[in-house]
């Protein structure tokens, strides 16, 4: 680990989720539906769930994003105080990011993501941004707007660089100058035509070592050194929720593996047990895995003989 005050840092992604449960996905329509257990508004998108992750996971994090006067920004700056994560916000003139994930009793979630918030004059402060990448190891950038700005600054730094395309379809330009500026790119596969033609495709046209397909209970797919290998998923420690998170709990996970120089399938591993726990907590709680917990888990499938295989995705 390098001398750098800072093993992980955040930018992107912070914003406040309002949380509906729903009877099923597709939501049916009706004139009105009786709600339980309630409508709950709370803070926490990808990039707090990332930082929540990795600080969890005993990593030293810092969070940059824009975040707005109001009293949603106030739910993301108490979020990151109550759990002790330093946070650098930005004013963000639009208002702070939100959105209405609806959640069925599987725990399957469709998020309805509220556009309006950003500008296109919208920026991070170079300086701002240059200052914490000096101090910094590791990079994760979320893909919200304005944060595909910040990446000639921090290639600049030195530092790696991860990233997560979520449920890009391989062709939305948008998310091009993440997947091709990234060492490590997480992806879903949910809109994938051909995953493991769109893995390559990233490696070939980027810079990324390792580049890893989620695919909710089938798993993930990881390729590095040229090879796809699969990853099996990991039994959940408790009764499955939520799904919200997972995808963010698999990247910290993955990364305290790779801070830690384990190698690409070990990293894997812990990706999954970090998801498999994300998806026991309820969308009305921010939480997360701690490293006594994920470690001991990875030890107990250790002692199981878990193997991973290989295959294309």
């Amino acid at each position: 680990m390098s001398s750098r005050e800072i093993d992980v840092l955040v930018l992107g992604g912070a914003g406040v989720d309002t949380i509906v449960y729903v009877p099923e996905l597709p939501l049916p329509f009706a004139d009105s539906y009786m709600i339980r257990p309630g409508i709950e508004t709370r803070a926490g998108q990808s990039g707090d769930f990332v930082a929540l992750g990795v600080h969890a996971l005993g990593l030293r994090t810092h969070h940059l994003d824009m975040i707005g006067d109001d009293h949603e920004g106030e739910l993301v700056r108490a979020l990151h105080r109550d759990h002790g994560i330093p946070l650098t916000d930005v004013l963000q003139p639009g208002g702070t990011k939100r959105a209405v994930n609806l959640v069925d009793p599987q725990g399957r979630r469709l998020s309805l993501y509220d556009e309006s918030r950003s500008g296109e004059e919208d920026r991070l402060p170079e300086e701002t941004v240059k200052t914490l990448a000096a101090a910094s190891c590791h990079a994760h950038v979320v893909i919200t707007y304005p944060c595909s700005f910040t990446l000639p600054a921090l290639r600049e730094a030195g530092l790696t660089l991860s990233t997560d395309l979520h449920n890009w379809d391989g062709v939305n330009p948008y998310h091009e100058p993440f997947a091709y500026a990234a060492d490590i790119v997480f992806v879903s596969t949910t809109a994938l035509a051909d995953p493991e033609c769109t893995m390559r495709q990233i490696v070939e046209r980027g810079r990324a070592e390792v580049v890893v397909a989620t695919a909710g209970a089938d798993g993930a797919y990881l390729l590095a050194d040229d090879e796809v290998t699969h990853i099996p998923a990991v039994t959940p420690p408790g009764p499955v929720v939520d799904s919200n998170g997972a995808g963010d709990a698999f990247a910290s996970g993955f990364l305290l593996g790779r801070l830690a120089g384990e190698p690409p399938l070990r990293c894997g591993l812990y990706g999954a047990v970090a998801g498999a726990y994300a998806c026991t907590v309820p969308s009305t709680r921010a939480d997360a895995i701690s490293r006594y917990e994920l470690l001991t888990r990875v030890q107990e499938l250790d002692s199981k003989g878990v193997l991973v295989s290989g295959g294309g995705a």
